[in-house]
């Protein structure tokens, strides 16, 4: 016997019920991958996860990234995106606990890598970028983040990604965002919605 569903859709595919039916696995390229992007709001300002995005490739990614996190009153000066599996990220802690705290790893000598380093300083927010570290391995680098980073203001979760797995805009893509804040029509505002109903209840008046 079939399944039957609330939604026709998934009746319509005529799955059995029968929990012995034989699981297909996906193709290596049925699904896309993962990656997490980050925004620049204004030059200077450290970046900021704004999300994440589901892409074939990095490059669609970026694309992606582009259209969901820079549009309708999301100003960007700058976009970068990373695959998700090349974040590793710390443990999380919590009630005012800084996470660098259980980091007892010493630092290496090792400047093998580049790594970058983002923050979690509050608890419902964005990771921010910190700043970058010449490392050995991620747990150097995790390492070498709290000896440089570490303040008297706690920090919840660490993310570390290798410089390398980072695909970031350059001073040549700064016109994708050049003609955004001229697109007024994406602001409500811009519509003048309060002045026309006025002038048309003036008319009827």
């Amino acid at each position: 016997m079939n399944l039957k569903s609330l939604d026709p859709r998934v009746t319509r595919l005529g799955i059995s019920e029968s929990t012995d039916q034989e699981i297909i696995e996906k193709s290596e390229l049925d699904q896309f991958e993962t990656y997490e992007a980050f925004i620049e709001t204004k030059e200077g300002k450290p970046f900021e996860h704004a999300g994440s995005i589901h892409a074939p490739n990095e490059e669609m990614a970026f694309l992606f990234a582009k259209e969901q996190y820079s549009r309708r009153g999301m100003f960007c000066n700058a976009l970068c995106v990373v695959k998700t599996e090349n974040i590793k990220v710390s443990d999380y802690t919590d009630n005012g606990e800084d996470v660098y705290n259980l980091v007892c790893v010493k630092p290496s000598g090792v400047d093998r890598d580049s790594f970058e380093v983002f923050h979690l300083a509050k608890r419902g927010k964005h990771h921010k970028y910190e700043g970058s570290v010449m490392a050995k391995d991620y747990e150097d680098a995790l390492a070498k983040a709290k000896a440089d980073f570490q303040s008297d203001k706690p920090v919840f979760n660490v993310w570390i990604v290798k410089s390398e797995h980072i695909l970031a805009s350059d001073e040549d893509d700064r016109d994708i965002w050049d003609t955004l804040k001229e697109k007024k029509y994406r602001d409500a505002i811009d519509y003048k919605a309060g002045d026309k109903i006025k002038a048309f209840k003036e008319q009827q008046a």
